[in-house]
Parts: C-alpha cells; sequence; structure tokens
C-alpha cells in the first residue's frame, strides 16, 4: 500500500513530498486523477495540481467530481490514473459524497491493487481511521453542516492525521485532550510536511510531531 499525506502550503513547500511521491513508481509516463472535495471553486484548485506536477513530468491529468452526478466512462477513466489526489476543503462535505456514491469502498479496493493514493488536507484526513481531527481546533475547525454522522474514513492506517498545525498552546491542548481519549498516535503536520507509507515503511517529511496519550513528541526536524 503506497500512500501520501499531505498537510498543505505552496508547491515549493511541498517539493520534498512531491520527490518521495515521484520514488514510488518506476515509470514516467503517470496520470494523475484530482478528486475535489467539492465542485465548487474546483478549476483554480485543478490549474494548481497541474502546475505542482506537470514540472515532474506527469503530463496526463482527469478531475473527477464527486458531488455531481458521474458516469461510470467517467469513473472507469478516473481509476485508470496511476495517482489519486484527494483534495482539500471541508472534510465532513467530501466524506459525505464519497460514501453516498460508494467511492469509498472503490477507492480502498484500488489502493489495495497497486494505486498510489495522495491526500492534502481533508483529503489526508479521510485516508486515516475516522475524521474526528477535522473537528477541532474548536476556533478553527471544518463545519459539520451536512450532520455528517457516520465519522470513519478509508481506514487505510492506524493512525489519526492533523493538518495546517501551528505549534502553539492553543493547538497542543486540544490535541494532547484528544489523544487521552483514543488509542491511535495523531500525527500533526504544519503546512510544507507531511507522511510517506511505502507498504510498511513510513517516512516523516518535513517537521512532524505526534500526540499520544496526551503527551506530544518531536518525530522529525
Amino acid at each position: 500500500m503506497k500512500l501520501v499525506f499531505y498537510s498543505g502550503g505552496y508547491a515549493e513547500e511541498n517539493f520534498n513530498l512531491d520527490q518521495g511521491l515521484l520514488s514510488l513508481f518506476k515509470k514516467k509516463d503517470l496520470k494523475l486523477t484530482f478528486i475535489p472535495s467539492s465542485s465548487y471553486n474546483s478549476n483554480e484548485d485543478y490549474r494548481d495540481i497541474i502546475q505542482q506536477y506537470r514540472p515532474y513530468g506527469i503530463r496526463k491529468f482527469y478531475k473527477f467530481h464527486v458531488d455531481h452526478p458521474f458516469s461510470e466512462i467517467s469513473k472507469k477513466i478516473a481509476f485508470q490514473a496511476d495517482i489519486i489526489h484527494l483534495g482539500g476543503g471541508n472534510t465532513f462535505y467530501f466524506l459525505k459524497y464519497l460514501r453516498k456514491t460508494g467511492l469509498l469502498k472503490e477507492l480502498k479496493a484500488w489502493v489495495r491493487n497497486g494505486g498510489v493514493l495522495t491526500g492534502v488536507s481533508a483529503g489526508a484526513i479521510i485516508m486515516t481511521k475516522n475524521i474526528e481531527t477535522a473537528a477541532f481546533p474548536s476556533f478553527d475547525c471544518d463545519e459539520n453542516e451536512d450532520n455528517v454522522k457516520n465519522l470513519a474514513g478509508l481506514q487505510l492506517v492506524d493512525f489519526e492525521f492533523f493538518p495546517h498545525y501551528k505549534n502553539s498552546k492553543r493547538y497542543d491542548q486540544e490535541l494532547k485532550n484528544y489523544s487521552k481519549m483514543i488509542q491511535s498516535p495523531v500525527y500533526a503536520c504544519p503546512d510544507g510536511s507531511g507522511i510517506l507509507l511505502n507498504h510498511n515503511e513510513i517516512r516523516f517529511i518535513g517537521k512532524t510531531f505526534c500526540f499520544v496519550n496526551g503527551h506530544k513528541y518531536l518525530l522529525n526536524k
């Protein structure tokens, strides 16, 4: 299983993560499917994705919306990619439509069959056990306007992911409190940092913090 978790940030901040992603492939003629969290304003995000990855030799891109009706043909094209990238946005809204369309199960099967799945922010959170981390900190969280009850994600890993982390007491207190209530570690990454999983090997790229049992640890400088 090959996964890349991006926190966010500008393309130049994510150079090392991008290089890690490319190292997962032996071939160079790669196709990337972008699945935005919402069709609203997705054209701008799609342009950013193309600008970020085209310099690395990726030439084939495809955008696939999950919150609009789609055909079986368009879905088939989307899943023919080497890389599927889950975009950022409102995590609750994104999860709602991934589950409603049945794509959660299909994405999971695609990854287990060798596809490389990447996600940024909301997309990265959805790749984990659940999307609980989207609900805090209380002063900067996603709103659950769709009243999503089932917060289970793709459950591809046994940790939780917290993007856009800022090294501050306010963030730390909420993350420490949350980590006391769960069994899994929470990996918190500032923008420009992330996690690369290549089968049983996990790499922390950029500064990464771990919150577990009410404690905070710096994993990678």
